[in-house]
């Protein structure tokens, strides 16, 4: 995958909307974590987090806020095991980095009521910088079409200006859990804010 740093900035906006449906005290996962932007935000909410990445020097900067994991996750096993299956979170969090090998995974490390936060580089990135390479380019719907049977709350497939880049992104939330027995209130805007009925 090629890589595209993002050290320096804060969380991402979509993650600032949507992260904040993770229920009080949910783990967190956050695959390619890098420096650790999200991980940061997450734990200072009090949730539990999980950090992956490939480089030991990013990862090093997270010790004490997150269980930190060091792993080529594109050409090695998944690190992340309990009894054969891939750990579950409350949230699995994507951003910058598309590996399509490891989608099913990613959707497995989802537990079933659980939230999945994605955003990454979109078709038409090439024309404005890294990453070019069409592996790493999401098509025109693909998150979609990928999580067709998820409840997918929002969704963008669109450009950003600044830094220009093209980008898709996505929050869905995996079937079953206890959302299938009573709907849960998933606000669409922060303005409404959250409180302990729809947490």
């Amino acid at each position: 995958m090629e890589k595209v740093a993002h050290s320096g900035l804060g969380p991402s906006d979509w993650v600032l909307r949507w992260g904040r449906l993770v229920p009080t005290g949910g783990t967190v996962l956050d695959v390619a974590c890098g420096q650790g932007r999200h991980v940061r935000w997450f734990a200072a909410l009090g949730h539990p987090v999980t950090g992956v990445d490939r480089a030991e020097d990013a990862l090093a900067g997270l010790s004490g806020l997150a269980e930190t994991v060091l792993a080529d996750i594109e050409n090695s096993p998944w690190p992340l095991v309990q009894a054969g299956q891939p750990r579950q979170f409350d949230a699995v969090v994507v951003t910058n980095y598309l590996w399509r090998p490891l989608l099913p995974t990613l959707a497995a490390s989802v537990a079933p009521g659980g939230l999945l936060i994605y955003e990454t580089f979109a078709a038409g990135n090439a024309t404005v910088g890294r990453p070019a390479n069409p592996d790493f380019l999401l098509q025109p719907g693909e998150l979609l079409a990928r999580f067709a049977d998820w409840r997918v709350i929002g969704f963008e497939d669109g450009f950003l200006p600044q830094p220009e880049r093209f980008v898709q992104r996505l929050c869905a939330v995996r079937p079953g859990g206890p959302a299938a027995v009573l709907p849960r209130r998933y606000p669409l805007s922060l303005e409404f804010g959250l409180t302990s009925s729809n947490r």
